[in-house]
C-alpha cells in the first residue's frame, strides 16, 4: 500500500479499508456489468473518521468518489484507477425518531427501505420512495435529490430533508442537523449538498422529515386510449382526490406490453391500449375511502376517459401492480443495448414531445429502433429507454441529440431526478444558463479548490 493508504488504515482500521483484487469484487453499476476500478475503498465508521480521511486526502491532492447503494444511472459514482472510493456502508444507524416533531435522524449509509420501515413502526411515513428502495441509501438519495413514485404528493428528497451533516474536501465538518420547520437564520447550507452529487461535500448524517402514515391506501391500474386522455385523467383525479393523490404513474404500451409478455409479471389488464396508469389514493377513513375510490373510478369509466380498470383488493395485488412499474432491471434486459433517459418537461407538452421523438427516431433508425416511454407524469417526469443497431458511440450520441435537444425550447430539463454524473455532463448547458454554470463552478472552487471530490462529474 502507499503511504497515504497506510495512514488511512490507521484511522479506519482493517475493516475500513479494501485494497488490491478485493476492490474489483465490487460492482460499479447496479446491474453488475462493470467492476469498481478505484485503487482502494475506504469504509469509515463515523463522521470523525471520514473527516480525518479527507484531511489526509486533501493534503495529498487525492481524488475521492463517494458511493451509496450503487443504484445511480448517470455514472455519478464511477471511479478511475487513481481514485479512492468512500463507501458509507458501515454508517447505517437509525437514531432518534421524534413522533411529535415527526423527524428521524439517520446515517447516510442507511438503506431507504430500512428508514421507511422504522418510521412505519412509529405510525409515521418517510415518503420519498422509488423502485431501488431496497438498495439505495439515504446519502445517495440526498446527493442526487432523488424523486420517485410519490413526488406528486410529498416532493423530492430536498423537500424531505430537514438538516444534514457533511464533510468538506478539506475534512471540515458542516453539521447543520436542523429539526425546525422554520429556521431562517441566514443561508440554508444543507441545500449546497442536496443534489450536488458529492462534488461539494460528502453527506454523513441527515434529519429526515416524516409524515403521518395514511390509514388507507387505494391502488388501481387504469387503461386510457391515448395520452390526451391521460392528461384529462390527471386533472380529474387531482380534483377528486385532492391531497390524497399520492401517485400517478404512466406506462406507454411500449413499456407495459413487453413487460407483461415477458412472463415476469401477471398482466392486471389486457394489452391493446395506448397508455396504462397506476394511481394511488391515501386517506384516513377506512370505512369511506374504498367506496369513494370505487365511485370516482366508476365515473371515469362511464365517461369513457378510462377504458378499462382493475382495483387492487389487497396489498398483495397492489404490490403486483407496482412490481411491473418498478421492474427496471427487467426493462433494461429487454431493451439492451440502450440509453436511459430521465427528463422533465411541462405535462401539456409531453404528448407532442413523445410523438415527435418517436417519429424522428423511427425515421433515423427504422426497424432496429427500441423505444420505451414511462414516467412520473404527475410531476412532469418522463423516463425513456432507446436503442438501435448497430449500437455504436455515434448511435448513442445521435439518440441523446434526439431526446435532449427539443427540451430546451420546451423549458424542460435533461435531468428530472437522476442527476448529471458523467452521462449528462455534456448536455447540462441545455438546461442551465452560462451564468448558472459559472456560479456552480465558483461554488465548486470555493468548497473544493483542489477539485478532489468526485472529479469529472456534473461540471466539465
Amino acid at each position: 500500500m502507499t503511504d497515504l493508504l497506510n495512514q488511512i488504515a490507521q484511522i479506519v482500521g482493517p475493516q475500513g479499508l479494501i485494497t488490491g483484487a478485493d476492490v474489483q469484487e465490487r460492482a460499479a453499476d447496479f446491474m453488475g456489468f462493470t467492476r469498481c476500478q478505484a485503487q482502494a475503498i475506504v469504509r469509515p465508521a463515523s463522521t470523525a473518521e471520514l473527516s480525518a480521511v479527507m484531511k489526509l486526502c486533501h493534503a495529498a491532492g487525492q481524488t475521492v468518489v463517494a458511493a451509496g447503494g450503487n443504484t445511480g444511472l448517470v455514472q455519478g459514482q464511477v471511479c478511475d484507477p487513481a481514485d479512492i472510493q468512500v463507501s458509507l456502508e458501515r454508517m447505517r444507524a437509525i437514531g432518534e425518531i421524534d413522533p411529535v416533531g415527526r423527524t428521524m435522524v439517520v446515517e447516510a449509509g442507511c438503506v431507504v427501505q430500512n428508514a421507511q420501515e422504522k418510521a412505519e413502526e412509529q405510525g409515521l411515513k418517510f415518503a420519498v420512495d422509488w423502485g431501488a428502495r431496497g438498495s439505495a441509501t439515504i446519502g445517495g438519495g440526498i446527493s442526487t435529490n432523488a424523486g420517485g413514485n410519490s413526488v406528486v404528493r410529498y416532493g423530492m428528497m430536498r423537500d424531505n430533508v430537514m438538516g444534514l451533516e457533511a464533510v468538506l474536501a478539506d475534512g471540515t465538518v458542516i453539521s447543520s442537523m436542523n429539526v425546525l420547520l422554520k429556521n431562517n437564520a441566514a443561508y440554508d447550507l444543507k441545500q449546497l449538498f442536496i443534489g450536488s452529487e458529492g462534488t461539494l461535500g460528502i453527506v454523513t448524517r441527515a434529519v429526515l422529515k416524516l409524515q403521518p402514515a395514511p390509514l388507507t391506501t387505494q391502488t388501481a391500474m387504469l387503461a386510457c386510449a391515448d395520452f390526451a386522455a391521460v392528461q384529462r385523467l390527471f386533472v380529474e383525479v387531482g380534483h377528486q382526490f385532492g391531497p390524497g393523490l399520492t401517485a400517478f404513474e404512466v406506462m406507454w404500451a411500449s413499456f407495459y406490453e413487453p413487460m407483461v409478455a415477458s412472463g415476469r409479471h401477471t398482466p392486471p389488464l389486457p394489452g391493446g391500449h395506448g397508455c396504462y396508469v397506476i394511481t394511488e389514493m391515501s386517506g384516513t377513513d377506512p370505512e369511506a375511502d374504498p367506496g369513494r375510490f370505487e365511485t370516482v373510478l366508476a365515473g371515469l369509466i362511464e365517461s369513457e376517459l378510462v377504458v378499462d380498470a382493475v382495483i387492487a383488493t389487497s396489498q398483495a395485488q397492489a404490490d403486483q401492480i407496482w412490481a411491473i412499474r418498478d421492474d427496471i432491471p427487467g426493462l433494461m434486459m429487454f431493451t439492451m443495448p440502450s440509453v436511459t433517459f430521465d427528463v422533465s418537461l411541462p405535462i401539456r407538452e409531453m404528448d407532442r414531445y413523445v410523438a415527435d421523438l418517436t417519429k424522428a427516431a423511427e425515421a433515423e433508425f427504422g426497424e432496429t429502433l427500441k423505444l420505451v416511454v414511462f414516467g412520473h407524469i404527475g410531476d412532469g417526469n418522463l423516463h425513456i429507454l432507446m436503442g438501435a443497431q448497430p449500437f455504436t458511440e455515434a448511435t448513442k450520441h445521435r439518440i441523446e441529440e434526439l431526446v435532449y435537444t427539443p427540451l430546451q425550447a420546451l423549458g424542460g430539463s435533461v435531468s428530472a431526478e437522476h442527476g448529471i454524473g458523467i452521462e449528462k455532463r455534456d448536455w447540462l448547458a441545455l438546461s442551465r444558463s452560462a451564468d448558472e454554470i459559472a456560479l456552480m463552478k465558483t461554488l465548486k472552487g470555493a468548497l473544493d479548490p483542489k477539485g478532489i471530490l468526485n472529479p469529472g462529474k456534473v461540471l466539465a
